[in-house]
């Protein structure tokens, strides 16, 4: 007779914190394993910071040299974004870039009539520049205020580890747009990368030298750097000299002209642009981008803590982190970045990908994205890696992120017909909804949301671009407003309850605390 099977055998207790990290939020690698670490985070970042005003500076007139300076000035306001997150903010080890959520404003901008009809090239973009600047330095006055009056913290209150599943999963699941797709605009490129990536960074990764897991801490810089020469070579010997525009755009190494436009050196600075513009249509719009901004940023936030070994982060705590996010993007607007700041999905997914979650290795690949923004040359080198490389790395590390997302759900009881129905349905919806306005506006050439009012249209159409956002607004009030009374421990209010002041647990202080004793004069609540 078969001996009866033990629950113990078949599931898995909840576990606060993620086993296995090599280092943890407040543990450190030797200097030399750090900067090398720190200078993977500053090439992944390169992703997005050049994705951005590759895209949107030719739209504005500007040429291949305003295009650098942007991708420089990105840069070097993403890596004082960072400096100022990992010291004052939430302190999670989290890089902090640009998102692709402002980008449906700043498009609005763009295609204003009063700023599409000015015929020189480079007075037009210099007045659309003024105009991005200044929506974006009165729009980050939401996070800002929500952020320092801590109201943000007493809306976290509401949250749940269900209700936070489906934003924190659709932080990585809805960019699949910028996944395989983009991989498949140069698949000779795209598809090897992805290959080797995983291969090296999860097959090989027990294989040591001198005691250190080499190819799984350092995966992404050995398969970009073996990649990108042969995507140089193939370049080089030809490959690409008779194929479409889309493809040599995609594939070759020397597509941009970053490298012959950018000056040997430059350092950004405020207003470099000229006086920033305002105009309340514009300014409006842009307050959306910065609430999908403050959406997407806790679920990711949330996801890093758990990567990095951290308490999850207290709501006094995220209430700071979603301040200083505002001030970065009041930096954005101040300097002329075409975006304003996000946490980075992708550099929170290599957390997990490196199991070396420490602050100071993030805080390095700070101090390489101000160096090489100042060293335009250098910079430009380095973003010249083809995009498509970029790609086959998100394929992973926002698969990586969602899956973060979905481990919450152990905190929560799945045997009820309550928390499948809120999880399933904001997960779909939230894919869903998303990809409906992406379909519309590509047939249609404008978002579902059409009126004349155009800050209107352009309030709606980023809000359900999103797909965290349309998964929190649904996820957060259903399991509100759902027998919400009688599910508090199915809803996993408890787990996150321990967590929710700073004094609750003794780690925080080890985590979260100010550095240079500033405690004594904000001290946490």
């Amino acid at each position: 007779m078969a001996a009866a099977i033990k629950v113990e055998d078949i599931s898995h207790p909840p576990m606060e914190q993620l086993q296995g990290l090599e280092y943890c939020i407040d543990s450190n690698p030797s200097w030399v394993e750090t900067i090398a670490l720190g200078f993977q985070h500053y090439i992944l970042a390169l992703g997005t910071a050049v994705m951005i005003p590759s895209f949107l500076v030719p739209y504005m007139g500007g040429s291949d040299g305003d295009k650098v300076r942007v991708i420089q000035t990105l840069l070097f306001v993403e890596g004082i974004n960072t400096l100022v997150q990992t010291l004052f903010g939430t302190r999670l080890p989290t890089v902090i870039g640009g998102s692709y959520a402002f980008m449906i404003p700043i498009m609005s901008i763009v295609n204003d009539p009063s700023l599409a009809m000015i015929e020189d090239p480079q007075l037009r973009f210099l007045s659309t520049m003024r105009a991005v600047q200044g929506a974006l330095i009165v729009a980050s006055s939401i996070q800002i205020i929500l952020g320092f009056s801590q109201l943000w913290s007493i809306c976290s209150r509401f949250f749940s580890p269900l209700g936070m599943v489906p934003v924190i999963a659709l932080a990585g699941f809805g960019l699949f747009d910028r996944g395989f797709s983009l991989v498949g605009d140069c698949v000779e490129i795209g598809i090897p990368m992805l290959i080797l990536f995983i291969a090296i960074s999860q097959y090989l990764k027990n294989f040591h030298i001198r005691k250190q897991p080499i190819f799984e801490s350092y995966a992404l810089l050995i398969s970009v750097t073996v990649i990108w020469v042969y995507a140089d070579l193939l370049t080089a010997g030809g490959a690409y000299n008779h194929r479409k525009d889309v493809t040599q755009h995609s594939c070759r190494t020397d597509r941009a002209n970053l490298i012959s436009s950018a000056p040997w050196i430059k350092i950004p600075y405020p207003l470099e642009w000229g006086a920033p513009t305002f105009d309340a249509g514009h300014c409006f719009g842009m307050m959306a981008a910065v609430l999908v901004s403050l959406i997407e940023s806790t679920g990711a936030f949330k996801a890093a803590s758990r990567l990095a070994s951290a308490t999850p982060p207290p709501a006094h705590i995220l209430s700071r982190g979603i301040g200083w996010q505002g001030i970065g993007i009041l930096l954005s607007g101040m300097f002329g970045t075409l975006s304003g700041s996000t946490v980075s999905v992708e550099n929170v997914g290599l957390l997990g990908s490196t199991r070396i979650g420490s602050r100071r290795v993030i805080q390095v690949s700070a101090g390489f994205m101000l160096f090489f923004s100042m060293l335009g040359k250098f910079g430009a080198l380095f973003a010249s890696i083809p995009f498509p490389i970029f790609a086959a790395v998100y394929c992973v590390l926002f698969g990586l992120v969602a899956s973060v997302g979905l481990s919450f759900l152990q905190f929560t009881n799945m045997n009820s017909m309550r928390n499948l129905f809120i999880t399933g349905v904001a997960l779909f919806l939230g894919l869903s909804i998303p990809e409906y306005f992406r379909e519309y506006t590509t047939k249609a050439h404008h978002g579902p949301a059409h009126t004349r009012a155009g800050w209107f249209n352009d309030f709606l159409n980023t809000i359900f671009f999103s797909s965290p956002t349309v998964a929190f607004i649904i996820a957060v009030f259903l399991d509100n407003t759902l027998e919400y009374k009688d599910s508090t421990r199915d809803r996993g209010m408890p787990f996150w309850a321990r967590f929710r002041a700073f004094k609750d647990d003794g780690r925080n202080e080890e985590f979260y605390s100010l550095p240079f004793n500033l405690n004594r004069f904000f001290p946490p609540s």
